[in-house]
């Protein structure tokens, strides 16, 4: 029984069954079921009762799965604490698509050049999926929107960020909640903080938004909210990203609109990889001494 076998059995634990197992770690199908059955034969127990597609916890599994989870979070904490202060290895890193879009480039170039022996991983996702990652430890740390809520992640302001309501050219200019004319929204699923923050500020007039119209991209939101089908939640710096902007309107939304992101991470994961990359962000001032656990 090794590190690796216990990661494999925790990932099909995690994601419900061998295929999606197989995805999240990039190996073959077959791969994982044998390891899963190795790792049955070694220990003498069926760690799974499978149900067609379905793979049913036993109770020996159970316990082993507690067990796994605690030795391979002492495993990773025993890494990072013995690890070189020269960064290197493997940082993996979940971040907002705006993040990811309009901040994240020139920084995460500048520290390739920097640091060539970290390996850098980057995933887009929506703030409460981000946060997710983090807890269960798929990534090192996330670019995320504040508030964060209740929670021991350790957090470092990175960027100011400046939300804007965009509409079609011929919708009335947006002051308050009731100067909107057609109360569709177009954002991301539910979990997203700017479509949170949003949803909070449209609430003051006492009703919530008729239809919401999820979408993946803010290339999807713009050009949807340009043709009249809705009203969008857009951070300027990705309007800016665009050399031919669609034809549409722009209202900002004052106090409201402004939004800090955050780097996050759980405090066993600050290698020198993440803390070098904590240093490097533009927008912050100081030490590393600053940093805070948001409760």
């Amino acid at each position: 029984m090794d590190l690796a076998a216990l990661e494999i059995f925790r990932t099909v634990v995690e994601t419900g069954g061998i295929t999606r197992a197989a995805e999240r770690l990039h190996r073959v199908q077959s791969n994982v079921t044998t390891r899963i059955r190795q790792l049955e034969q070694a220990l003498g127990v069926e760690l799974f009762v499978r149900d067609g597609r379905r793979m049913v916890l036993t109770p020996a599994g159970q316990t082993l799965f507690d067990y796994a989870c605690r030795i391979l979070q002492l495993s990773e904490e025993a890494k990072h604490a013995v690890q070189p202060a020269h960064p290197h290895g493997r940082l993996r890193i979940a971040s907002m698509e705006s993040t990811a879009a309009s901040r994240l480039p020139n920084v995460l170039a500048a520290y390739h050049q920097q640091w060539p022996d970290v390996e850098l991983e980057l995933v887009t996702l929506i703030t409460s999926k981000a946060l997710d990652a983090v807890r269960r430890f798929e990534v090192d740390c996330a670019f995320v929107a504040e508030p964060l809520g209740d929670t021991d992640l350790v957090s470092l302001p990175a960027f100011d960020e400046e939300l804007v309501i965009v509409s079609s050219t011929s919708h009335r200019p947006i002051q308050s909640p009731e100067d909107i004319e057609r109360a569709t929204l177009l954002a991301f699923e539910t979990g997203c903080n700017y479509r949170t923050r949003f949803e909070q500020w449209f609430g003051q007039c006492g009703r919530g938004m008729s239809r919401v119209i999820q979408l993946g991209s803010y290339h999807a939101i713009v050009t949807c909210a340009a043709a009249g089908i809705g009203i969008g939640i857009v951070p300027r710096s990705v309007l800016a990203l665009y050399r031919n902007l669609p034809q549409i309107g722009i209202h900002p939304l004052g106090d409201t609109g402004r939004v800090t992101t955050v780097l996050t991470w759980h405090p066993s994961m600050a290698g020198a990889a993440l803390l070098a990359l904590a240093d490097m962000l533009p927008d912050r001032a100081g030490t590393l001494d600053d940093t805070r656990a948001v409760a």
